[in-house]
């Protein structure tokens, strides 16, 4: 659609600003930038009729205008104005005198907009709106978030001038849905959300809503549908490598093991390429299934990658990989920042030449060097720490590859349905043999000399712990403030077996805080986020984060995960600010009263909304522009526009009929370019 500056009345500076507001130079963003509110007013005709704390509109005689200052030296103007027989005092704080003369001479009428205060048998106005006629105030106006020197009157003016240009269009909804729910049409919606005579209806707010819900699932439909009929290659295999590293690891696999095995052995026997999730709960065992897999794949005649987003990550997944593949004949190699020389050179010539069966490593992998003899199963660990880009070009190493994306990240399922659409998807329930519960416990901020009083009794029994610092969303500055001086007081206390690791030391220094935290060097570690995920030692036991009631629930979960590892009981204690809210509460004795991080990454999702599900903003994650502030109603237009779009497709996977061709125009509209070029290519 046609940009900004095109709209009548909207120069290059306006248009800048309206850019800001709306998040988008067209003119379509201007459309899709819906009101945070609407201002209803009353129409009286006199200020002794206006109800108290009502917005009302009346007519009034300009008197006089003066300066003045309040008491405490604040200037204002000061309006004399007659309105239904009686007088009315407006004023202006910080206007100019000059200005309003302009805007109000006396003896000229004028609409006022606003609150009538009414003290001593004085009335009163403060900052009203004017008018000169009722076109300039109506009786119901939206308010559109804004941005610095951008006024309301000048986007209801560039969305007048953006409506006049929305054609008909042709209706890509099934005509009995319509009447079911009593949607009016696309353009009318519009209409009756940015310029009403009324208050929108719900179902006004739903259609468009819906409209953008179905564009975003139609297009996660359309790439699926070619994602699962990439040409791949079947990959069987006999089991004997399989049942030697389940010999060598001497536990069975659990029930929810199995099933994804299962499933993940199915997809790797088709014909067709495999993407698949593996979502794993923290400690459920994802690590052991995707080495299974792997060694299937080896069984098969090909080579097997596994990705990690950090050397640490993938030096953890390396000892398990080794554990389970050495005791098979199965030779594993590592390809990370840190291995140079003759250890790389060993590394990729046995890559090149097959002999390397097994490789971990980091994004060294899909670096132009690094040459496979036949790639045919790529596993990335926290794809949402790559980007897809990234991802690709590990796939692309291997002649039709199949891929296995694992996450710990517990996924709301309306977002498994929107970011992770593409793919399908295996979720691992519990936790494997041997684990312990981890006992979660509340405690105020006041409470601090006794949470670190009770830290002073764990470390004499040999305890290890993590103390996660505040998380400040706006500033990881302030964070790492706070992870230092917290650093300081706690090794005042305690010495030098406290270390410290946040996102702004040198990744060498960081990571060797670490290790010496994982070796027992160090007994506390201070850190901020970055040991959210990846970080495994097991002889951790007590888990402290400060501030809880900052974080996403998905997120402190994730840190809790980072205890209970080992067979000894752990414990998670967050610590909150005393003035915490009731729904703030709710969500932190969400987190105590389960484990289960599916359970909690819903209940995250509609406490917090899809934006924030989990814990912060995740790369890729659908932003509804249109949606609804409801979480829990968004998700059931998810989940509705994610079975009309699959029945579409299944009737016309063309796009070619009447209905099919309208929703051609809906991707258009809701900017899935790449879906329409996937639908092209076929």
């Amino acid at each position: 659609m046609a940009p900004l500056a095109t709209l009548p009345g909207v120069g290059p500076a306006l248009a800048r600003r309206l850019t800001e507001a709306v998040g988008g130079d067209r003119v379509l963003d201007l459309l899709f930038h819906l009101p945070e509110r609407y201002a209803s007013r009353i129409p009286v005709s006199g200020p002794a009729e206006a109800p108290a704390d009502a917005e009302v509109i009346l007519r009034a005689e300009v008197v006089s205008l003066r300066g003045a200052r309040s008491k405490s030296g604040r200037p204002y103007v000061e309006v004399r104005a007659e309105s239904g027989g009686k007088r009315l005092l407006i004023r202006y704080i910080n206007g100019r005198v000059e200005w309003l003369q302009k805007l109000l001479p006396p003896g000229t009428e004028r609409l006022f907009a606003g609150k009538v205060k009414a003290e001593g048998g004085v009335h009163s106005m403060m900052n009203p709106l004017s008018a000169t006629g009722p076109e300039g105030l109506p009786l119901l106006e939206p308010v559109w978030p804004l941005v610095k020197d951008l006024r309301l009157s000048q986007v209801a003016k560039a969305m007048a001038a953006a409506l006049a240009l929305v054609p008909d269009l042709p209706e890509w909804h099934d005509a009995a849905l319509l009447r079911r729910e009593g949607w009016p049409s696309f353009p009318a919606a519009l209409r009756a959300v940015q310029a009403p005579q009324e208050p929108p209806s719900p179902p006004t707010r739903t259609r468009l809503a819906y409209d953008e819900a179905l564009a975003e699932q139609l297009a996660l439909a359309l790439v699926r549908r070619r994602v699962r009929h990439r040409p791949g290659r079947p990959l069987t295999g006999d089991g004997h490598l399989r049942d030697q590293a389940l010999a060598a690891f001497g536990h069975p696999l659990t029930p929810a093991q199995a099933h994804a095995l299962a499933e993940i052995d199915t997809d790797l026997a088709a014909p067709a390429r495999m993407l698949r999730l593996l979502q794993g709960d923290v400690g459920s065992g994802k690590t052991l299934v995707a080495v299974l897999a792997m060694l299937r794949a080896v069984e098969s005649g090909v080579q097997a990658a596994l990705m990690a987003p950090t050397e640490l990550l993938a030096r953890q997944h390396l000892r398990v990989v080794a554990r389970l593949c050495v005791p098979a004949g199965v030779r594993v190699g590592l390809l990370a920042g840190s291995v140079k020389g003759a250890q790389r050179r060993r590394v990729l010539a046995g890559l090149a030449e097959g002999s390397v069966k097994v490789v971990v490593g980091t994004h060294a992998l899909f670096q132009e060097g690094v040459q496979f003899r036949d790639l045919g199963l790529a596993v990335v660990d926290e794809q949402h720490r790559f980007g897809v880009a990234q991802r690709l070009m590990l796939a692309e190493k291997g002649d039709s590859a199949d891929m296995l994306v694992m996450t710990a990240t517990p996924i709301p399922r309306t977002l498994l349905l929107t970011q992770w659409g593409e793919m399908a998807v295996s979720r691992l329930h519990g936790k494997p043999a041997g684990r312990q519960p981890i006992t979660t416990t509340l405690h105020g901020l006041r409470q601090l000399p006794e949470v670190v009083a009770g830290i002073a009794r764990a470390l004499e029994r040999g305890a290890r712990v993590y103390w996660v610092c505040p998380h400040v969303a706006e500033s990881e500055s302030m964070d790492i403030a706070a992870a230092e001086t917290r650093f300081a007081e706690l090794t005042a206390r305690f010495g030098p077996i406290v270390g410290l690791a946040h996102g702004r030391l040198d990744p060498e220094v960081r990571e060797a805080a670490i290790r010496d935290f994982a070796a027992g060097r160090t007994r506390i570690l201070v850190a901020t986020t970055v040991i959210e995920v990846g970080v495994d030692v097991p002889e951790a036991t007590v888990m402290v984060v400060e501030h809880a009631d900052a974080f996403g629930l998905a997120q402190l979960h994730q840190l809790r995960g980072r205890v209970g590892r080992g067979a000894a009981a752990s414990y998670c204690m967050l610590l909150y600010d005393e003035g915490l809210g009731q729904a703030s509460r709710e969500r932190l004795l969400i987190l105590r009263d389960t484990e289960d991080g599916f359970a909690i990454a819903d209940a995250d999702f509609r406490l917090r909304g899809s934006g924030e599900a989990l814990g912060t903003r995740q790369s890729g994650a659908p932003v509804f522009r249109l949606g609804l502030e409801e979480a829990e109603a968004q998700e059931g237009l998810i989940i509705m526009a994610n079975r009309d779009a699959a029945l579409l497709l299944e009737k016309d996977p063309a796009l070619a009929g009447e209905r099919g061709r309208a929703a051609r125009l809906l991707l258009r509209l809701f900017g899935k370019a790449e879906a329409m070029g996937t639908l092209r290519a076929g």
